[in-house]
């Protein structure tokens, strides 16, 4: 923790306990020297420019750029490289404050006890506190870390400027005031650093302004170092600003070590490439040589991993000799390559090792280690691979025996089934008589004996292919396409047949079945219909609506009409299922219907059709209800936006103007006090401008949206805009009448206490049972007349210099114009 104490506008760092040296008593008399302040404010300024510019700002004035406490925190960021809490962009003092109170607060983070420097100092425009906080500032952030040879701070600056400085004549660094008043020790600076920029030689002692505006010019010109002080106020001055000079010195240090460190960082960089360019070489070595064996693994090993079986013998008997040149002639350089990469590997490392360097770490997927998994699996994969080709050639062997027996079974099976469809799907049957039913139904039984006879050779087909497949036949999709396609039509004969002898049975049953379901779908299609056509058009009907009300009935009826869909719609099912049904015992018999039903002509296409149309006009009027609910809603939010801020506005307004009225008349203390109580009265109101602002935002909205009612509230847009302006008029009138009281009196010598008097005066007789009117003015006349020994004529001329506006029995004259027209 570092404690900056406030000693009569500086400051005394403490750090670990043991405090800076302390200035002599004859300097703490000299703090508040307008030379020293003069030299302060302008290195200060300065300094704080050099880093507010990097944020694209500066300052001008440095007690009062910082009183609203935004620059200062700007500053602290730039120069901490560090987020403060977001400003408070308000212009009242507490904003300020609080501003100001943050940027303290960051100053005590970083380990500074700041004592003495209250945020009010600052926001004040003290100068004294400014300049404290600026300079604890610069000691915490330009100071305290300077560290040579195991000391810091000051001293640590002081130290590098005496060592720079040693080999120079006439300079002797041992403070920072008097040693660097002849401007000697800053080009000595310069020049130590960069020798081409200053020639040292020609400067002269006896010549201390010409040495320090030499200096000053060089360090803004070529080193980016801004000016901070006056050649003419350091050497017109019996004892330089230490803090000023320290400032200015601590710019000198940071961009010198800096562009030292950064030399130095640029030499180790060099011999450090310069050590790894052969090791770079060696890994790229390495990098290529693991690549192209990896490359070759990855290329083999899918080779050695297809099972994919050949289609003939000697299509295998060639895999197999391929296999064994792979043995014989690709294999063995790969061998001899994976040794010498892990020679090179070795290698690698042990020069890495003695030139004190990090392992190689070859890329992602070429270690060592992964070459010898790949190898692993290179080997593991040829095992095997020969006694896979030779089962491959016995399995072939045993596949060719078995396909020529599928293809006998299957050929004598495809001849039997031929034209037996075509028998099962005749509808002979629909037009046939009962007796002729009859007889298909006998030679249908005779066929469905000769079927089963042939089920077994159909088992042993399926069979055959089966064992072909588990065999992994080369041809088995069309194996297994011929044996499906038999399976199937053996199914479609089953099925056929058991069709045909339900048809046989059953039509004479369904004919007069299906007559009964035309009559019932006549009765229930006819009602159905007409409802449909009632629905369809009060869905298209139109609406006008005012208020959400109306719309929420409609909305509701609307909702009470759904509501109904599905039990109209099972009712649909319903009479569907009854033709669906019908047709069902026609369609499953190859029944032949006559066209229509003879009971009706709803068809249940015109009920679908009608159906759908309303299904369609069901989310349409939702659309167009739900889009006036919408409008509706968005209206009454308008109006009751409005309304909220009309009542808070229009009470409001009405308030003040009965305030206006009562300061008017209950005004106490002097009428300098009065007028300021007036001017933050009238601000109060002003600062009120944006509620009106805002309401006639809103009033603008309702007009938009075409409002012409509002049952939110009594007031309008109209009432408001004339109470405010009354309300401005009002308080300035007020105002002005203060301003003209103090006019009268300065010009008339009236004094305060007689102006009072006037006033109690005036004011009694204005709330007599006159109401105020011309009887209480004449009242309060006489009484100047005996009180004050104003001549009488005076007064008869009174009513003759007012305005008649003013002095009318409907607006009496205010006390201030009745004094002014006596006097």
């Amino acid at each position: 923790m570092v404690d900056y104490h406030m000693t009569g506008g500086g400051a005394t760092l403490m750090q670990d306990g043991r405090y800076m040296e302390q200035e002599e008593d004859w300097d703490r008399d000299l703090l508040l020297d307008p030379a020293w302040e003069k030299q302060q404010r302008k290195t200060f300024t300065a300094w704080c420019n050099s880093h507010l510019r990097k944020a694209g700002t500066q300052i001008e004035n440095i007690d009062e750029d910082f009183r609203d406490g935004l620059k200062l925190m700007l500053l602290l960021e730039v120069i901490s490289g560090e987020r403060l809490p977001k400003p408070e962009r308000g212009k009242m003092r507490v904003h300020k404050i609080n501003n100001v109170n943050k940027a303290l607060d960051f100053i005590a983070s970083k380990g500074v006890k700041l004592v003495s420097i209250g945020a009010e100092e600052i926001v004040d425009g003290n100068t004294k506190m400014t300049l404290g906080m600026i300079w604890t500032i610069i000691l915490r952030f330009a100071i305290q870390d300077i560290s040579v040879e195991e000391t810091s701070a000051k001293e640590g600056l002081l130290l590098w400027c005496q060592r720079k400085t040693a080999p120079y004549k006439n300079v002797n660094v041992q403070n920072f005031h008097i040693s660097w008043k002849d401007g000697l020790a800053f080009n000595a600076l310069i020049h130590r650093h960069r020798p081409e920029l200053i020639e040292y030689d020609k400067l002269r002692k006896d010549d201390p302004v010409t040495n320090l505006n030499n200096a000053f010019e060089v360090a803004e010109k070529y080193l980016d170092i801004p000016k901070m002080l006056d050649a003419e106020d350091i050497v017109g001055t019996l004892r330089p600003d230490e803090k000023a000079i320290m400032t200015y010195v601590s710019c000198f240090y940071h961009a010198f070590s800096g562009a030292q460190k950064a030399e130095t960082a640029a030499n180790r960089i060099c011999k450090v490439l310069a050590v790894n360019q052969e090791n770079e070489h060696l890994m790229e070595d390495y990098e290529k040589l693991a690549s192209d064996l990896l490359e070759w693994i990855h290329r083999t090993i899918p080779w050695l991993e297809n099972r994919q079986p050949e289609k003939t013998m000697n299509d295998m008997q060639q895999k197999l000799e391929d296999f064994r040149d792979y043995r014989r002639v690709h294999k063995p350089p790969k061998v001899q390559e994976k040794c010498q990469l892990e020679i090179n590997f070795n290698t690698l490392q042990t020069k890495l090792r003695l030139s004190n360097r990090p392992a190689f770490m070859p890329s992602e997927g070429k270690m060592v280690s992964d070459i010898n998994n790949g190898w692993q699996h290179l080997e593991q994969a040829e095992k095997g691979y020969e006694e896979w080709l030779l089962n491959e050639i016995r399995r072939l062997e045993r596949l060719d025996h078995l396909a020529e027996k599928f293809r006998q079974k299957a050929s004598i099976h495809e001849s039997w089934t031929e034209g037996k469809e075509a028998m099962l799907t005749q509808k002979d049957y629909e037009t046939a008589t009962l007796a002729e039913i009859k007889a298909l139904l006998r030679k249908h039984e005779a066929f469905e004996s000769d079927l089963a006879a042939h089920q077994d050779r159909v088992e042993q087909i399926a069979a055959i292919a089966q064992e072909l497949n588990e065999l992994d036949y080369y041809d088995s999709p069309s194996v297994n396409a011929r044996c499906q396609k038999i399976c199937d039509q053996w199914d479609v004969l089953g099925s056929l047949t058991h069709s045909r002898r339900e048809s046989l049975e059953q039509t004479e049953k369904h004919l007069e079945a299906i007559d009964q379901l035309y009559l019932e779908y006549a009765k229930r299609a006819a009602p159905f219909n007409n409802w449909m056509e009632g629905a369809m058009e009060d869905l298209q009907d139109m609406f006008i609506v005012h208020t959400i009300e109306e719309i929420e009935g409609l909305i509701a009826a609307h909702e009470q009409f759904k509501s109904t869909l599905p039990d109209a719609d099972r009712e649909r099912e319903a009479i569907l299922d009854i033709q669906a049904e019908a047709q069902k015992i026609a369609d499953y018999n190859h029944i032949k219907l006559a066209s229509g039903n003879p009971y009706t002509s709803v068809t249940p296409q015109t009920i679908n059709s009608k159906w759908e149309k309303v299904q369609q006009l069901v989310p349409k009027r939702d659309g167009a209800l739900k889009g006036e609910q919408d409008k509706q809603q968005s209206n009454e939010r308008l109006r009751l936006q409005f309304a909220n801020q009309a009542n808070a506005v229009g009470p409001w307004i009405q308030t003040k103007m009965e305030e206006v009225g009562r300061i008017a008349i209950e005004m106490h203390g002097t009428l300098e006090d009065q007028m300021s109580h007036l001017k933050q009265y009238e601000q109060s109101v002003i600062n009120y401008k944006p509620n009106i602002d805002k309401l006639e935002q809103q009033h603008q909205l309702i007009q938009e949206a075409l409002i012409f009612d509002n049952k939110h509230t009594n007031y309008t847009m109209e009432h408001i805009r004339v109470g405010w302006e009354h309300l401005l008029t009002t308080v300035a009138r007020t105002i002005n009448e203060v301003e003209n009281q103090m006019l009268t009196r300065d010009a008339k010598g009236i004094s305060q206490e007689q102006m009072h008097e006037f006033r109690a005066s005036f004011n009694h007789f204005g709330k007599g049972g006159g109401g105020g009117g011309i009887g209480d003015v004449d009242a309060f006349l006489v009484r100047l007349v005996g009180r004050f020994g104003i001549p009488f004529h005076y007064i008869l001329h009174v009513p003759t210099l007012v305005h008649p506006e003013i002095w009318s029995p409907r607006s009496p004259p205010s006390c201030l114009q009745a004094i002014v027209c006596i006097l």
